[in-house]
């Protein structure tokens, strides 16, 4: 296993919004920007900033589509980062 990825992955979700998108992408499948905006309360900014950490991480999958990012979650990397958790119990 690549201890950077882990080290990407640990790093984007030590964050109380990025944990709230990846937790509402879990729940809900997806979500556009608009929608990580009000969920969070953040300027556009300040959310791209997060979608950013969380797509370079490998966590999630964003597909711009006119103004709108759709995002999901890459569930081959979060497979691959829970195997890490895993291997520490």
């Amino acid at each position: 296993m690549d201890n950077r990825f882990v080290e990407k992955a640990t790093g984007a979700i030590a964050d109380k919004y990025r944990l709230a998108i990846l937790m509402e992408l879990s729940n809900k499948g997806s979500l556009t920007s608009s929608d990580v905006q009000e969920l969070t309360g953040l300027s556009q900014p300040c959310v791209s900033h997060h979608v950013k950490l969380l797509t370079d991480s490998g966590l999630v999958n964003a597909q711009k589509e006119g103004r709108n990012v759709h995002l999901t979650l890459n569930k081959e990397s979060l497979q691959q980062l829970s195997g890490f958790f895993d291997k520490l119990v």
